[in-house]
């Protein structure tokens, strides 16, 4: 019976359905399919073999008059839909995902205070404690700049020059003090002595490392 009717009726049920019809039409049809809720065309998915048997089980059990029903009824047709198991497993698939996105972004809703607070937070990291750690690194750099170039040859070399000049300063001083009677012969000897030798110490010194740097 279930062949007679798809073989026998095909044109007459194509004629039947409407051409907004929101459910496939029987195959073979050229229908155009549309959605229930809207006039675009919506391309059928394809159904792989065990979904077809299944299909065929369950509508072969049907009468005549019962297949005709799903034809023209929307809702029988609708309600049939609905009854089948793989209907079934695709609704609640889409109503667990749906349920999961929902938690999903109450979660996130929920979290919106703590999220605001981190980025206060961030916020004043950047412009207070941030801005004194750079003020600070930089006046690090900068004293170490100044250590670096204070302890630099060239440096040490001119620091070196400069307490010889000072010597000889301090040398021709306490010689003029000894011509002007200012100061006793033998302190004279002993101070005079100690500055020269301080200053030659400090000459060879500075011939070493003048010697021994790069040019």
């Amino acid at each position: 019976m279930f062949k007679s009717f798809w073989g026998s009726q095909e044109k007459q049920d194509q004629q039947q359905i409407p051409t907004n019809s929101w459910y496939p039409p029987p195959s073979g049809s050229s229908t155009t399919v549309h959605n229930r809720f809207s006039d675009r065309p919506q391309s059928l998915s394809p159904v792989s073999p065990s979904e077809a048997a299944g299909f065929v089980s369950v509508l072969k059990d049907k009468s005549l008059d019962e297949l005709r029903k799903l034809l023209s009824d929307k809702d029988a047709y609708y309600h049939f839909l609905l009854s089948l198991d793989q209907v079934k497993t695709q609704n609640n698939v889409r109503d667990e995902l749906r349920k999961e996105t929902v938690q999903l972004a109450r979660s996130n809703l929920e979290k919106e205070p703590q999220i605001m607070e981190l980025r206060n937070q961030c916020r004043i990291i950047r412009t207070t404690e941030l801005a004194a750690s750079l003020e600070k690194l930089n006046e690090l750099e900068r004293q170490k700049g100044d250590i670096l170039k204070f302890y630099s040859p060239s440096s040490l070399l001119q620091r070196l020059e400069d307490a010889m000049k000072k010597n000889d300063e301090e040398s021709e001083r306490l010689h003029e003090q000894l011509v002007e009677r200012e100061i006793e012969v033998s302190v004279f000897v002993q101070k005079y002595k100690k500055i020269r030798n301080t200053y030659h110490r400090r000459a060879l010194t500075h011939l070493a490392a003048k010697t021994s740097l790069p040019t």
